[in-house]
């Protein structure tokens, strides 16, 4: 299994099925947290739903298009964070994430999406690495401002969040700034 620490009692996994059962625990306890930034966990009411995301998402792997991987703390899924697509044409991937609420404010997810920053850069040879935000959805923007992200823009109607149209902030890192650091 492909893991990578980011620090002591925290790594990143690469997505397998064993996740399945977890992922629906968290989801199904934290539904409607998840729910006011993210549009799927009002449809992932079984196990299999996630095992069809884990399928999908090892096959995206496997073709070099996607790289999903788990938040793993102490040994337990916290929550997922991924390159949501890797653009090889570009040099460009798209980083997405989502925490459970009990590890919320510990910076799991800054040092998780800065791990995943590394693996663009250096392993991936990436140019650029690129997340957006629902424009309210100040946690996630604060991740992006405080790892060095540079607001791009504003994309309105960008999502239907279960009923409410939300607009995206898109913030973008560049190679080249993120080696100035």
């Amino acid at each position: 299994m492909f893991t990578q620490e980011v620090k002591e009692g925290l790594a990143l996994a690469l997505i397998q099925p064993s996740f399945a059962k977890q992922y629906l625990n968290i989801v199904s306890q934290e539904r409607d947290c998840l729910g006011q930034w993210l549009a799927w966990p009002a449809h992932a009411d079984s196990e299999a739903f996630f095992r069809t995301f884990i399928e999908n998402a090892l096959q995206g792997y496997a073709a070099g298009k996607s790289l999903t991987c788990a938040m793993i703390v102490e040994g337990q899924v916290a929550g997922n964070i991924s390159f949501n697509t890797i653009h090889i044409e570009l040099k460009k991937v798209e980083i997405g994430y989502w925490l459970s609420q009990q590890y919320q404010g510990q910076g799991i997810v800054s040092q998780s999406v800065e791990k995943m920053i590394e693996i663009a850069f250096e392993q991936l040879a990436m140019e650029k690495v690129q997340i957006s935000a629902a424009v309210e959805n100040r946690p996630s923007r604060r991740v992006c401002e405080r790892l060095g992200f540079e607001l791009e823009g504003v994309i309105t109607r960008a999502e239907n969040l279960n009923g409410r149209i939300v607009d995206h902030a898109v913030y973008g890192l560049s190679r080249a700034k993120w080696t100035e650091r």
